[in-house]
């Protein structure tokens, strides 16, 4: 059985409570991504915030993203996998809550970013076409 640890990015940069959500947009620019786990200053995650959530949120609402910081977007608890879970259960994890990005914990800590890709390269082509389905037809969330 393939682990989420096996398969995952072994980082994970976090938008820092203290950050603006502007910050943040610089860490995805600088580090090519399109989501950043959210940590508070006990290095816990708190939330995710994706490129998506600051066009639709901020810069769509005219909402100035240097003057909000990114603890504002923690309020809802991010959905997660377990280091030691299987693929199959990151693949129903994802479809079940319609996100492309999942934080891998490790008990608390966080220890990497598992993307639909890297769940994808592990696949059946008939899994693939299910992941794709399910995240399409969700609620885009990240």
């Amino acid at each position: 059985m393939t682990t989420a640890r096996e398969i995952m990015s072994g980082s994970a940069e976090c938008a820092r409570f203290g950050e603006s959500v502007a910050d943040a947009a610089r860490k995805m620019r600088d580090l090519d991504v399109g989501a950043l786990p959210i940590c508070g200053s006990d290095d816990r995650l708190h939330g995710m915030i994706t490129d998506r959530d600051i066009v639709v949120t901020f810069v769509a609402e005219g909402r100035d993203p240097a003057s909000v910081d990114v603890e504002e977007l923690s309020a809802e608890k991010p959905v997660t996998i377990g280091a030691d879970d299987s693929v199959n259960e990151a693949l129903k994890t994802m479809a079940e809550h319609g996100v492309r990005r999942l934080p891998v914990i490790d008990g608390h800590e966080l220890v990497g970013m598992l993307s639909q890709a890297d769940v994808a390269k592990n696949l059946s082509d008939d899994q693939i076409g299910d992941l794709v389905e399910a995240i399409s037809a969700a609620p885009a969330n990240n």
